[in-house]
Order: structure tokens, then C-alpha cells, then sequence
């Protein structure tokens, strides 16, 4: 199914080119599968139990908490790499991507964690996706897989997340009404994104660009 149509238009499709090559181009060629522990979301880590899905983790003090309602969930893929600054960017990144949804199930832009796991263009897209979704009253209930992560690092304070997303178990809802709208799983429902991240001064790995190839064959089954 569809369910991320405004974030595709908000996004630089053209940053894609340039995310792939600065990632090529980066200092550090070892792949990691996705993460441990996510705020607001299930995990498909082998190596740790699942936290409670609708609650985050923060890792230390002053994270914000992240929260999902019970009908929806995000599950994170992954193996931890061994390297702490890598796991550490993975992890952001799927916090990055909690911020995102709970700024949609709570109907709002203004919410703690958007602002403090993403930063620059990356922010400005989840807005304006955010806004599309409150606009038409959409929200959405399901599960979200996503897989197939890899994290390269440009020096001490720039990583290059790639990962795959699985929107064929997620849905549009409505939220006046309640209407779930059940779309059948097409190419479209599998997505590959290029995301880049930037550790800030108080040691979080903030997504700063990020673009998107919609029914991208590698992220197919």
C-alpha cells in the first residue's frame, strides 16, 4: 500500500544521487542491519527481546518519550554492528523515524522528539509530510517493516543510513471517521530510503537529508 505519498513530494528526490555517492565516498565500508531497542516501536533484533511497542527507550537522560497508540507499529530489523558510533547512528535513525509518526498519531508538528531527531532538510520534509497527513485527517494503524539497514560513517560526526520499508501490513485511516482504507500490497508498498545523519553537540545522530525511491526492486521480496 501507499501510505507515505506527501512524504515522497516533500522530499529532494535528487539528494538520492548525492546521499548514494557521499556514502560510497565515506571512510568506513562495513554494512550494519538495523538496530537495537527503538523508541515507540517493535524490534526484529535477534539478539534482544522486543520493548513495548508503544513506548520509547530512551538511552539516556533528557531523550524525549515517544509514544504510539496501540493499533500501529514500526519494526526495526537488524543485528547490532559491534561499533558503538555506528549502532548508535542506527538507532537515531529509528528514532528519526518513531518522531515522524508520532507527530501523525498525535496530530501535531510541534511535538518534543521531531525536532530533536531530526534537524535541516530532513526536519523541514517531515513537516510538511506531518502537515499532509493532518490535512486530509489521515493517520494510520498496521505495521511498518523496516529492513535490509546499512550504516557507513564519514569521520567522527556524519553517518549514511540506507534501509528498506515494508508498507504492505500499514494502512490510511481516517481520522474522523475511523475509516481504515485496506489497499492491496503493490510495488509501491516497498520503499528504499538514503538517509544522512549529523551527531550534534550533545551526542545525538539528528537525520539531516534523506531521500526516497518508492517500488524500488531492491526492497522487493
Amino acid at each position: 500500500m501507499n501510505r507515505r505519498p506527501t512524504l515522497l513530494a516533500a522530499l529532494a528526490l535528487t539528494a538520492t544521487a548525492a546521499l548514494t555517492l557521499s556514502a560510497c565516498g565515506s571512510d568506513d565500508d562495513t554494512p550494519a542491519k538495523d538496530k537495537d531497542t527503538i523508541a515507540g516501536a517493535d524490534t526484529g533484533d535477534k539478539k534482544s527481546p522486543s520493548p513495548t511497542p508503544s513506548v520509547s527507550d530512551p538511552a539516556s537522560g533528557g531523550r524525549p518519550k515517544i509514544t504510539f497508540p496501540a493499533d500501529a507499529k514500526n519494526v526495526f530489523e537488524y543485528e547490532k554492528t559491534g561499533d558503538a558510533a555506528k549502532d548508535a547512528a542506527l538507532l537515531d535513525s529509528t528514532l528519526s523515524i518513531n518522531s515522524v509518526d508520532e507527530a501523525i498519531f498525535k496530530g501535531s508538528t510541534d511535538t518534543e522528539a521531531l525536532g530533536f531527531y531530526n534537524a535541516n532538510r530532513a526536519l523541514s520534509a517531515s513537516i510538511t509530510f506531518v502537515n499532509g497527513y493532518l490535512k486530509k485527517n489521515h493517520t494510520w494503524v498496521g505495521e511498518t517493516r523496516y529492513f535490509d539497514y546499512e550504516v557507513k560513517l564519514s569521520g567522527a560526526n556524519a553517518a549514511y543510513v540506507t534501509y528498506c520499508s515494508d508498507e504492505s501490513k500499514s494502512f490510511l485511516k481516517n481520522r474522523k471517521t475511523g475509516k481504515v482504507d485496506n489497499t492491496p500490497t503493490t510495488a509501491d508498498s516497498y520503499v528504499l530510503y538514503h538517509t544522512k545523519l549529523a551527531k550534534n553537540a550533545d551526542g545525538v545522530w539528528q537525520t539531516t537529508d534523506i531521500a526516497s525511491d518508492r517500488g524500488s526492486k531492491t526492497c522487493q521480496p
